[in-house]
C-alpha cells in the first residue's frame, strides 16, 4: 500500500529536476529571420598524395588536416566519413573565392586517395583517377548539393581556391564528366570556338584576363603584368578546363574559355503570341432584288 505514494514522490521529485533555475535564459522559439542562408556554400576537392593507409592516418589521427570525407582508391571504393557535415574541417587552408576566404568555414572538404604526381625527366607526371572513384563521387556531390543548397559553380578545386599553392586535384581529374552531371559550369565548345577567332586576330591585354579570372572568382593580381602569380592562375585555369595545355601562357583558346564563361548565353524572347484566326464567311450569292 506504500509503493503509490512512493512511486508518487519520485515523479514528483523527477519533476522538480527538470525545472531550469529561476535566473536561467529564456528562449522563445516562435520567430525565424529571414535573411539567413545555409552555413555551408562550397564543395572542395582535393587529392592525397599519398596510399590509403597513409590517408587515414594523415586526415584521421593527424591534428592538423582533415576531411569531412575520404574517398578510398579500393575495389569498389567508399567514403570514410571522418568529419560530420556539421563541423568544420582544416582541409582549405589559406583560401580565397570571390568573397570568402578561409573557406574551410563554408565548404565541405573531400579527399580522393590519389598518389597525386611524379617528377620525371620529361617533366611532372600526374596519375589519373579510377572511374569507379569518380562514379561514387557524382552522386555524392549531387546529394551534399541538394542538401545545402549549393548554388551552381561552387564546386572546387583546392588549386581553385588556393592557386600559388596548391596543384590539386590535377590536371587528370574529370571535371567535364562534373560539367556533363550538371553539377559544374562549363565553356560551351561551339561558342569558345566562334569566339576563338577574334582573339586569334587580337589578343586581349593582360589586364583583360586578370580581369576575367577575378570575375570567375579567383584571387589574382590586378597589375596588368603576367607576373608569376598571374601565369599561376591561369594555369589553374587551364588545368580544369583545357588539361591538355597547362602553362599559364594567355593564348586565345583560353581567352575564348573565360570569355564564354563569364558571357551569359542570350536568352531569346518568346515567339510573339498569334491571335487566333477566325475563318472568313464563305461568300453568299447575290440574290435579285424583289423592288423595282
Amino acid at each position: 500500500m506504500k509503493i503509490v505514494p512512493l512511486l508518487a514522490l519520485t515523479a514528483l521529485v523527477a519533476g522538480c529536476a527538470t525545472v531550469p533555475p529561476p535566473d536561467a535564459p529564456r528562449f522563445d522559439h516562435s520567430l525565424t529571420a529571414r535573411a539567413q542562408s545555409e552555413r555551408i556554400k562550397y564543395v572542395i576537392l582535393h587529392y592525397t598524395v599519398s596510399d590509403l593507409p597513409r590517408s587515414i592516418n594523415t586526415l584521421a589521427n593527424g591534428t592538423q588536416v582533415s576531411a569531412h570525407y575520404l574517398l578510398t582508391d579500393t575495389s569498389p571504393p567508399f567514403f570514410y566519413t571522418l568529419v560530420d557535415e556539421s563541423r568544420q574541417a582544416n582541409h582549405a587552408g589559406y583560401s580565397n573565392w570571390k568573397i570568402y576566404n578561409q573557406l574551410n568555414a563554408a565548404s565541405i572538404g573531400i579527399e580522393i586517395v590519389n598518389p597525386g604526381f611524379r617528377e620525371t625527366p620529361q617533366g611532372r607526371v600526374y596519375a589519373p583517377f579510377q572511374q569507379a572513384q569518380i562514379d561514387q563521387l557524382i552522386p555524392l556531390l549531387k546529394d551534399i548539393v541538394k542538401r545545402h543548397n549549393i548554388p551552381f559553380g561552387n564546386i572546387l578545386g583546392h588549386n581553385d581556391i588556393a592557386p600559388q599553392r596548391k596543384q590539386d586535384p590535377g590536371p587528370m581529374f574529370p571535371w567535364k564528366q562534373l560539367a556533363d552531371a550538371g553539377l559544374i559550369p562549363w565553356p560551351e565548345p561551339s561558342r569558345v570556338t566562334a569566339r576563338m577567332a577574334g582573339f586569334q586576330e587580337q589578343l586581349p591585354e593582360v589586364s583583360w584576363f586578370q580581369r576575367k579570372l577575378a570575375e570567375i572568382g579567383y584571387a589574382v593580381p590586378q597589375n596588368g603584368e603576367l607576373d608569376q602569380a598571374t601565369r599561376n592562375v591561369i594555369a589553374v585555369f587551364q588545368t580544369k578546363y583545357r588539361p591538355s595545355l597547362y602553362d599559364g601562357t594567355p593564348d586565345a583558346e583560353t581567352a575564348a574559355m573565360m570569355d564564354v564563361l563569364t558571357s551569359p548565353v542570350p536568352q531569346l524572347p518568346p515567339p510573339a503570341a498569334t491571335l487566333p484566326v477566325t475563318p472568313a464567311s464563305p461568300a453568299q450569292p447575290d440574290v435579285p432584288s424583289e423592288s423595282n
